[in-house]
């Protein structure tokens, strides 16, 4: 577990979650990208009203609106940054958890997650 703690410790500091916190510092400070994500969440809150009333016209609206919000949102080049950082730190963690995975597997007869697990006679 140390070693794993390592690990979780060189990640922490790595250039991507780096660049992750600048970028989310950044858009916690950005009053425009707050007042849209906030916009959203309402209308978010909105649609699930109106769709326990089953009002469709409502929700099709409430979702076009959701979407224009969306779109400017997405035109904020922070938001791009934030958004691109967050895949290479997903893409980071995947990357790790390929090589343990590979690593281990190697090493111990492993299953992938691709096929069904043999069954173990466990809760059977």
């Amino acid at each position: 577990m140390a070693k794993a703690k390592e690990l979780a410790e060189l990640i922490g500091t790595s250039e991507e979650v780096e660049q992750f916190k600048k970028a989310e510092k950044l858009i916690q400070a950005h009053e425009r990208v707050q007042t849209l994500i906030s916009a959203i969440k309402k209308k978010q809150k909105e649609i699930v009203a109106f769709e326990t009333f089953q009002n469709k016209v409502m929700v099709e609206k409430i979702e076009q609106e959701i979407a224009a919000l969306q779109d400017e949102l997405d035109e904020i080049p922070l938001v791009t940054e934030f958004q691109q950082s967050q895949s290479d730190i997903n893409y980071l963690l995947q990357l790790v958890v390929s090589v343990i995975r590979d690593t281990v597997a190697g090493k111990v007869n492993v299953e992938s997650g691709s096929e069904p697990a043999a069954a173990s006679g466990y809760g059977e």
